[in-house]
Order: structure tokens, then sequence, then C-alpha cells
């Protein structure tokens, strides 16, 4: 499996827009307006919202974000891979240091909102495999047939609990 840089990113590199640009128009078909939940460039920057980008060399793969919902919940954000880099483990790369992520900020619930559509069944075999169940709306979410709502207790996978969770460290930059 390749080795991917992930980073903490402000949003600034062209690279990242343009993936950003391309995530955000390739979901804009699957569903109405009101329906769709992706963040742009200003909900991405909000203050309860840390934006990581995954790096192959200089090659942007990916990217996803953490927003802190409240002291104990947490949501994952925008994650998208880049075509260059389909199936090659940067979308179970980068929700594993999501994951790992909110376990270190001591949050104990984990969600996230991903769409209905045959277009987001990837994604969410994805999310099951890494434990997320199927939720009501959290959050501000309403419920939607255009959405679905998932959740992961993370309280069990602190460190040193016997779930099997296996923690990386996260690679600096």
């Amino acid at each position: 499996m390749t080795s991917f840089d992930i980073r903490i990113d402000d949003l600034e590199s062209p690279e990242v827009r343009a993936l950003l640009r391309e995530h955000l128009d390739s979901i804009a078909p699957t569903a109405p307006a009101e329906s769709r939940h992706a963040l742009g460039l200003g909900g991405l920057a909000g203050p309860d919202i840390t934006f990581w980008s995954a790096w192959d060399g200089p090659i942007l793969a990916g990217f996803g974000a953490l927003k802190r919902l409240t002291g104990s919940h947490a949501e994952v954000k925008s994650m998208r891979t880049a075509t260059s880099h389909l199936r090659q483990g940067v979308a179970s790369r980068m929700l594993r240091h999501l994951v790992q992520e909110a376990i270190a900020r001591g949050y104990s619930r984990l969600s996230l909102e991903t769409g209905s559509m045959e277009y987001f069944a990837a994604a969410r075999r994805l999310y099951e495999t890494f434990g997320f169940k199927p939720c009501a709306p959290f959050g501000n979410y309403r419920p939607d047939p255009n959405s679905v709502f998932m959740t992961k207790q993370l309280d069990e996978l602190a460190p040193g609990s016997s779930s099997g969770w296996t923690r990386e460290k996260p690679r600096v930059a």
C-alpha cells in the first residue's frame, strides 16, 4: 500500500481547491440542493472544522475533515479521493486518520451523513467496514430520503481498550 502524507491543510493550494470543486460538482446532480450537505471552501474553513489533505509525494491524493459538534461528538466531513488515486487505499487511510484524531481529541462518538443513492454505495460500504452503523439524523440534520446517517461509538476504541483497534502514528509533515 502506498504511504500517504496526511497533514492539516489551510485550503489554500490550487490542488486542494480544484479537488474540492470537483467534489462539489460531482455530487451536484445526485440530489436536490437542500439534500446536499457537502461543505464548500468557506464551510471547511470554519472554526469547528479541521481539514486534512493526503499527498502522494507532490500529488494530492485526497482529503477529509472533522467537524466538532459537541465536546464528545464529531462529524466526518468532505472525504474525497482524487481520481488519479482511486482504489489505492486513500479513503481507508484518511478515514482511519479521522477516527484516530477523533479518539485523540476525546470524542466518544463520530458520525457522518452521506447520500442514499447508488453513487454513494462504495462510501457507505467503506464506512460500514470501519464499524459505522445507521443512525437517526444528528446535529442540525433532519430526516431526508436522500441521506444516510451513520455513527460509531469511540469510547471503546480509546487507548488501552480491548477492542482490537490499532492506532497508527500520524505522519507529521
